[in-house]
């Protein structure tokens, strides 16, 4: 027996809204998904009404295809696919927009929810992804793509660096074969072993060493960005991982079962060392180059190193002959080592200001009025301050990360209507935030920067001074985080400081040869739209 198809009545409140909702979705300036999603969320609505609706004309859900519209709205309503009005409200809600975010293509809504009163609830910023999840295969073919070519690819590079690569890998794949019996013929002909078996578990042993050293080296690639912004750190990092990868080696001659994973371990640390170390050298060579003699000064460069380190090699050749005590020797070594190498990246002097220089320059301008030269730059700078720690300074940072209350954002809003960034300060975090529109360019990020710092260092003032008081009152052990209005001071007044003192850095900065380069500040790809 057929069953009879299900009708729906519907009142007259629902046609209304039906046809309501209908024409302000056509006159909007929402784009075809927004207007049918609104659609069928006046569908899913006027059901609703029907089932608690007595005297209304019937409206026939007559086909499989209408029923699981109506069930695909109840999911996309269930897992958080609302619908803005236009004017910032949601439809059937109590949240409100509150800013658009897109990082490399993908966007985000920030939302807040207001209470019964109309205003923002503390701490209800919450994100909402408008794009679907990325397939299996698209994730992975974007992880292999993040190791394999440069950022921007193939508008970073030139035509020929697809084909060069091809064959750089297939020139690889066949040395790398090769190496597999070249290894194991030089272990056998130096009689390792008589037993015809040893030679070979030795090569394979010494070619599984080389191998995860190859691995570590391709994994540190994926980090070759910073090797332009922060050279010098890297550089001498590298040599310490250098001396750390040579101390694993000897501890394999007081524990030789262990070889095989100790000296994998050495491997790795050393290939990273030998990437930071060839990723680092053309940049040093170019800021030693007067001219188009790059080529000259690399070659001459290598050859006095190569020079050095035959002589070294001499030397230790003839110290080992007295048999000296390994871990003095070695000790003595390495601190030579890194004694030299900080003293090397320390005489480099660079005419770009990546964040650290950038840094020195901002808080000498703001104390004493002046742009430190070159030398001097290159010298305050901090080679410590490795990649992977903490800045007090993020540009281009996420919004979530620099708002949590909505209240805090729409209160500074206004000051930034007419730039393109917007920089505030996180007391949970102890950060400055400066937060990039899409409309930056290369100098609105540098002014954002500039901005940053200079809110930064309003803020270490005043925090210095209350540190100051508090010492003169033994007991008192208050926190220093500003209030929201002192905070909404203090950027109000980073504001006028920098309208009338950016360009006045800037032409103290020309004026002692810095090169300023927004890239070299290494700012987010997170834009508000």
């Amino acid at each position: 027996m057929t069953t009879p198809p299900m009708k729906l009545k519907r009142s007259p409140a629902a046609n209304s809204a039906t046809v309501t909702a209908v024409k302000s979705a056509a006159s909007s300036s929402q784009d075809a998904l927004a207007a049918r999603l609104l659609v069928r969320e006046t569908m899913r609505i006027s059901a609703n009404l029907a089932t608690s609706s007595g005297s209304s004309s019937p409206m026939e859900v007559a086909s499989a295809s209408q029923q699981a519209q109506v069930r695909s709205i109840v999911d996309d309503v269930k897992f958080g696919s609302l619908v803005e009005d236009g004017g910032g409200q949601f439809v059937d809600s109590s949240l409100r927009l509150i800013c658009r975010e897109e990082i490399d293509g993908r966007r985000w809504n920030y939302v807040a929810e207001k209470d019964g009163s109309g205003r923002f609830k503390k701490n209800s910023i919450r994100a909402l992804s408008l794009q679907c999840p990325q397939a299996p295969t698209e994730e992975l073919m974007s992880f292999v793509r993040s190791y394999v070519v440069p950022e921007g690819f193939p508008d970073s590079v030139s035509s020929s660096y697809v084909p060069y690569m091809m064959w750089r890998a297939l020139k690889h794949f066949f040395g790398g074969a090769i190496s597999v019996f070249t290894t194991q013929t030089l272990l056998g002909s130096v009689g390792v072993s008589r037993n015809r078996a040893t030679p070979g578990a030795v090569a394979i042993n010494w070619i599984l060493k080389d191998g995860a050293g190859r691995v570590g080296k391709m994994i540190f690639a994926r980090q070759g960005k910073k090797f332009d912004y922060d050279l010098k750190q890297l550089r001498f990092t590298g040599d310490l991982l250098m001396e750390l990868g040579a101390g694993v080696e000897l501890v394999t001659a007081a524990v030789p079962h262990l070889f095989l994973p100790l000296a994998c371990a050495a491997n790795v640390v050393k290939n990273v060392a030998a990437v930071t170390s060839t990723s680092t050298r053309t940049p040093i060579y170019k800021a030693f180059a007067k001219g188009d003699n790059i080529g000259d000064v690399t070659a001459k460069g290598e050859c006095v190193g190569n020079i050095a380190d035959l002589l070294g090699t001499g030397l230790s050749i003839m110290i080992s002959r007295r048999n000296p005590s390994l871990v003095t020797t070695f000790a003595f070594l390495s601190c030579g080592y890194i004694f030299s190498s900080f003293q090397e990246v320390k005489s480099v002097v660079l005419h770009t200001l990546n964040r650290a220089r950038f840094s020195v320059a901002v808080e000498s301008f703001l104390n004493t009025g002046r742009v430190p030269s070159l030398q001097e730059g290159n010298k305050q700078e901090d080679i410590f301050n490795f990649p992977w720690k903490d800045k007090p300074v993020v540009i281009g940072s996420r919004f979530r990360d620099a708002f949590q209350d909505p209240g805090a954002f729409l209160s500074i809003e206004p000051l930034f209507e007419k730039e393109r960034y917007i920089v505030t300060y996180n007391p949970s975090k102890g950060k400055v935030y400066a937060l990039l529109k899409d409309q930056a360019k290369a100098d609105d990020i540098i002014k954002a920067a500039f901005h940053a710092h200079v809110l930064l260092h309003f803020i270490q003032s005043v925090n210095d001074r209350q540190s100051l008081s508090r010492k003169q009152q033994e007991y008192d052990h208050s926190k220093s985080a500003p209030t929201p209005a002192d905070l909404e001071a203090r950027i109000a007044e980073s504001c006028k400081m920098v309208s009338a003192s950016y360009g006045h850095f800037k032409s103290k900065t020309a004026e002692q040869g810095w090169r300023m380069s927004d890239s070299l500040l290494n700012p987010g790809r997170a834009r508000l739209y």
